[in-house]
C-alpha cells in the first residue's frame, strides 16, 4: 500500500466523526382557505463534510420552492436545541403535520 489511508471495512465503520445520532426531519403545514394561506416548513439535520453539523430550514407557500437558510454548528446537541425550539414555535402558530389518507398517501 503507497498511502497510509485505507477503505477496509474495519476502518469505515469504526470512524464516527460528522455521523448524525439519529434522523432529524420536520414537514408541517399551515392551511386556512378563508384567509388564502397555505405554507410549509420543512427542517432536517445532516452531517456536513468538515463534520460539523448543520440544520437546514426551507418554508414558503406550498407547491413553490420558498426559501431556505442553513445553520452550521460544531456540536449535534446545539442543532437538536434549535430544531427543537423552531419546532415549539411553529406548533403555537398552527403548524401540523400533512394529513394522510388510510393507504398512507398524503392527500393532494
Amino acid at each position: 500500500m503507497d498511502s497510509n489511508l485505507s477503505l477496509d471495512v474495519e476502518s469505515v465503520i469504526g470512524d464516527s466523526i460528522g455521523m448524525i445520532a439519529q434522523p432529524y426531519q420536520l414537514y408541517v403545514e399551515r392551511t386556512d382557505a378563508s384567509r388564502n394561506m397555505a405554507r410549509y416548513y420543512a427542517m432536517d439535520i445532516s452531517p456536513t463534510l468538515f463534520g460539523q453539523t448543520c440544520l437546514t430550514r426551507r418554508w414558503g407557500r406550498i407547491g413553490a420552492y420558498g426559501q431556505s437558510k442553513a445553520h452550521v454548528f460544531a456540536r449535534e446537541e446545539e442543532a437538536v436545541s434549535l430544531f427543537l425550539d423552531l419546532l415549539r414555535q411553529k406548533r403555537s402558530r398552527g403548524y401540523r403535520p400533512k394529513a394522510h389518507n388510510r393507504q398512507g398517501a398524503p392527500n393532494l
